[in-house]
């Protein structure tokens, strides 16, 4: 089933505060607000504790990254089929933290849409925006790399950005959703996302290091709202 939007994709990271026994209490807290409010949520929990979120949670669990490579003789890879099997409904492609060339791009995206794996293509500007598009994955998601984990969300610091990525990539692909990250922290900023054109956002640590992550979602849901 694809992901309904608006959506808010709370990247876990590798931060301690959602690793292990922690990832699983973030990942029902998640849970948790989206039942209650009806609010779409998916989660990407460390690679490392995937399989565990994904049997804990019945929200949708994406893997932070996938390598373009098969499974078999390919030690210390992160295969698509080993994610697959181990409950991710989707992945991240080319963060801005694990870059990947255009060509595994292409190849990772192609691959999860054989396998009925839902695709989150994270680009850094407009051009890479377009490139990527074309690869029909299920998303896009615009990052200026210079405010990921900054104070100032990208719709404040740079509106014109995620305006220029929403109509470039509508004019190639109706079908493939837009999402906005960096900086994001409260409702107001996912609020100005949605008014920008975007189908949702892409957040970390505005809830993984949040004393009280509940509150931090519920105000991010409400920004859905308005």
């Amino acid at each position: 089933m694809p992901i309904r939007r608006p959506v808010i994709v709370v990247n876990f990271k590798t931060y301690q505060e959602a690793s292990g026994s922690a990832a699983i209490e973030l990942a029902r807290i998640c849970e948790d607000v989206s039942s209650e409010s009806g609010a779409s949520i998916v989660i990407a929990p460390p690679l490392l504790d995937l399989a565990i979120v994904s049997r804990t949670v019945k929200i949708p669990v994406f893997a932070q990254h996938l390598d373009p490579v098969p499974s078999g003789s390919t030690t210390g890879h992160v295969t698509i089929d080993n994610a697959k099997a181990s409950g991710a409904k989707g992945t991240l492609v080319n963060h801005a933290e694990r870059r990947l060339k255009l060509a595994e791009i292409h190849e990772v995206i192609d691959r999860c849409r054989t396998l009925g794996l839902d695709t989150i293509a994270c680009t850094n500007n407009l051009p890479v925006s377009k490139a990527c598009a074309a690869m029909d994955p299920n998303f896009v998601a615009i990052e200026p790399p210079e405010l990921i984990g900054g104070e100032v969300s990208v719709t404040t610091a740079n509106p014109k950005i995620v305006s220029d990525a929403v109509e470039a990539i509508r004019m190639i692909s109706g079908s493939v959703g837009v999402l906005c990250g960096a900086g994001v922290k409260n409702g107001r900023d996912v609020a100005k996302a949605i008014e920008l054109g975007t189908d949702g956002v892409l957040l970390a640590s505005g809830v993984v290091k949040a004393k009280d992550r509940r509150a931090v979602l519920i105000d991010l849901i409400s920004g859905l709202e308005r």
